[in-house]
């Protein structure tokens, strides 16, 4: 079976790792390098996998297949309003660094869809299993959220203060899930709690780069922090959420600083 990896970055081909040992036949489309066309790559395809980061998915989406099985997973989509022109879409998301995943760690992620669990299910990926597309995609983008704002604080494992943090930012994201009409035992799940966690901790982009502002105050990042991303969608109004929130309006306010 062919599938179009879309983003050929370090997530992207640790999950195409994945599959190639699982006998799947990959092709990669990277949106850096216009070498041929996205129609080209996808022709021979029966299921796409979207990689790239979520700040490019959008200008990327429109030229999709909208026939094909999609399956979603780039963290940082606070909308699955995104995915309405597509008949068959899932989401697969939860703490898995792509170092670990391609060093074949132990690593438990999220699933909406049993396709995934048989395509990408190995002695050292596994997965819990849900239906709300919607909340595992909010998730995914709101523990980068929070996880900038860890690092601002400059929290530290396995103290007092970092598992309060991580209480009330679960708490938060039931609040606002809730508000979005999304299931609040989603935030139970590997894409949930456990993103949260090894997000809220180096070395995630995250978090480091929520220390450094901390330190140095705002600057660009090199690399992509997807964090960023959300937040400036959250300004946006894309998803609402009940005003009150401690943490969510904290990092708000600090991101208002940065334009």
């Amino acid at each position: 079976m062919k599938v179009t990896i879309l983003g050929a970055g370090a997530y992207g081909t640790a999950l195409g790792g994945v599959l190639t040992d699982n006998g799947y036949d990959i092709d990669y489309y990277d949106p850096r390098v216009k070498k041929e066309k996205l129609s080209a790559t996808t022709a021979r395809a029966k299921a796409i996998l979207v990689c790239v980061p979520s700040s490019t998915i959008a200008h990327v989406l429109p030229y999709l297949p909208k026939e094909l099985p999609l399956i979603v997973a780039t963290k940082g989509i606070l909308s699955d309003r995104i995915f309405e022109e597509f008949r068959d879409w899932m989401v697969m998301s939860g703490p898995g660094y792509a170092e670990d995943i391609k060093a074949r760690k132990m690593t438990h992620l999220t699933a909406t869809d049993k396709r995934i669990i048989e395509m990408f299910g190995t002695k050292y990926l596994d997965f819990d299993e849900t239906d709300d597309r919607g909340g595992v995609l909010m998730c995914g983008a709101l523990k980068n959220v929070y996880a900038i704002l860890a690092g601002m604080l400059k929290l530290q494992p396995k103290t007092r203060e970092y598992r309060k943090f991580l209480a009330d930012a679960a708490f938060e994201m039931k609040i606002i899930l809730e508000f979005n009409d999304c299931e609040l035992e989603t935030v139970e799940l590997n894409c949930g709690k456990g993103d949260l966690r090894i997000t809220c901790d180096y070395p995630s982009r995250n978090y480091e780069f929520g220390r450094q502002v901390a330190e140095k105050g705002y600057f660009e990042p090199e690399k992509t922090v997807e964090g960023l991303t959300a937040l400036k969608r959250l300004r946006r109004g894309e998803i609402a959420f009940p005003k009150g929130l401690k943490l969510m309006g904290q990092i708000l306010r600090e991101s208002e600083k940065w334009g």
